[in-house]
C-alpha cells in the first residue's frame, strides 16, 4: 500500500453566527481555501485528481455537490472530479480518510479533502425539513433515536462528566485558543477573508474565541435542552462559518515535486457513537473503553509501538 502524506493545509478564520462571514456565499467560501492550498504547494489545479469535501447540512446554498461548486468557482479544470460527504459533525475528518485512501489505493495520486459549513446563511437542521421526516416508523421501531445534545448528556451522566467539570475545560478552552493567536500560532495556517460589514476589511481571527472567558459566566448559563441537564451553549461546540482544506498526495509524488510532507496518514478508525440509539441511559451497554475501542486497532494498522499507544490515551 503506497504512503500518503499531507503537504499544505490552510482555512478560513472561523466566524460566529451572523458575524463576519455571514455575507459570503459557502460556495465562494470553499472556492477560496481551495485556491489558496493549490497556491501554496505550488502545483497546477490540473495535477489533482479528486477532491472530496465534507458538509453537514447539504440542502439550499450547500446543495447539489458544494464540493464539486466550490471546485468551478476557484475557476479549476471541469476535468478534476469532486465529490461531497456527509459523515454529520465528522464530514471533512472522513474526507480527508476517503482522500487518503484514493492515494494509498492507487487511485489518485493528488487529492484534496476539505470541507465548508455556513450555519448563518444555512441553519443547522434545514436539511431535515419537510417533505417528510429522514426518521420513518421502520427506523424507530428500532432505534430509540435521540439528538446529539441529549446523546452528549447520557454520555456525560454515563461516565460521570460534571457539569463543573465540561464548564472549566471549556473555559480553559477559550484562554489556550487567546493565547495561540495572542502568539500567532494560528496565523500561518489562516486565510484572511475580505468582507464588507459596512466597510471593507480583512478578517483574519477567529471570531468565537471569547478571550474573557470565565467559570462564573460559564457556570450560570441555563442547559440547552433541558432544565436538569448540564449541556449548555457554553460547553458546547459553536454555531460557525467557515472553511478548510487539505492537500494529500503519495509520498513518492511529493519527492518527485518537491513538496516536504507535513505529516503522514498511517491509520484510521471510527466507533460508532452508542448513545445516540437511546434515550435511556440504563440500557446503553456500552464501556468506557468503548471510546477508545479503535485507538489500539490504529495503533497497531500504524505499526507504531506501545509506548506511542499510551502517550495517545494519556
Amino acid at each position: 500500500m503506497r504512503e500518503a502524506v499531507i503537504v499544505e493545509a490552510v482555512r478560513t478564520p472561523i466566524g460566529r453566527r451572523n458575524g463576519k462571514l455571514k455575507d459570503v456565499h459557502p460556495v465562494v467560501l470553499g472556492s477560496l481555501v481551495l485556491k489558496e492550498v493549490v497556491s501554496r504547494a505550488g502545483i497546477e489545479p490540473a495535477q489533482v485528481d479528486d477532491v472530496v469535501f465534507g458538509c453537514v447540512t447539504q440542502v439550499g446554498e450547500q446543495s447539489l455537490n458544494i464540493g464539486r461548486n466550490a471546485w468551478l468557482t476557484a475557476g479549476f479544470p471541469v476535468t478534476t472530479p469532486a465529490t461531497t460527504v456527509d459523515r454529520q459533525c465528522g464530514s471533512s475528518q472522513q474526507a480527508v480518510h476517503f482522500a487518503a485512501s484514493l492515494i494509498q489505493s492507487g487511485v489518485c495520486d493528488i487529492a484534496i479533502a476539505g470541507g465548508v459549513e455556513s450555519m448563518s446563511r444555512v441553519p443547522m437542521g434545514s436539511n431535515a425539513m419537510q417533505p417528510g421526516v429522514p426518521f420513518p416508523p421502520e427506523l424507530m421501531e428500532l432505534y430509540d433515536l435521540v439528538p446529539q445534545g441529549l446523546s452528549a448528556e447520557l454520555m456525560a451522566r454515563k461516565y460521570g462528566i460534571s457539569r463543573q467539570a465540561m464548564d472549566e475545560l471549556s473555559v480553559e478552552s477559550h484562554h489556550r485558543a487567546r493565547e495561540a493567536t495572542e502568539k500567532g500560532y494560528f496565523k500561518s495556517q489562516i486565510l484572511p477573508v475580505e468582507v464588507s460589514n459596512g466597510q471593507t476589511e480583512m478578517f483574519s481571527r477567529d471570531e468565537g474565541i471569547r478571550a474573557n472567558a470565565s467559570y462564573e459566566a460559564t457556570s450560570a448559563l441555563q442547559p440547552a435542552f433541558n432544565p436538569d441537564h448540564s449541556i449548555t451553549a457554553g460547553n458546547s461546540s459553536q454555531i460557525s462559518d467557515g472553511a478548510a482544506a487539505v492537500l494529500l498526495m503519495s509520498l513518492d509524488k511529493a519527492k518527485e515535486l518537491g513538496l516536504k510532507p507535513r505529516a503522514r496518514i498511517r491509520a484510521r478508525g471510527l466507533t460508532p457513537n452508542s448513545f445516540a440509539f437511546s434515550s435511556d441511559i440504563s440500557s446503553t451497554a456500552a464501556a468506557p473503553s468503548e471510546i477508545w475501542l479503535e485507538l489500539p486497532a490504529v495503533i497497531e494498522c500504524s505499526g507504531l509501538n506501545a509506548g506511542c499507544n499510551a502517550a495517545v490515551a494519556s
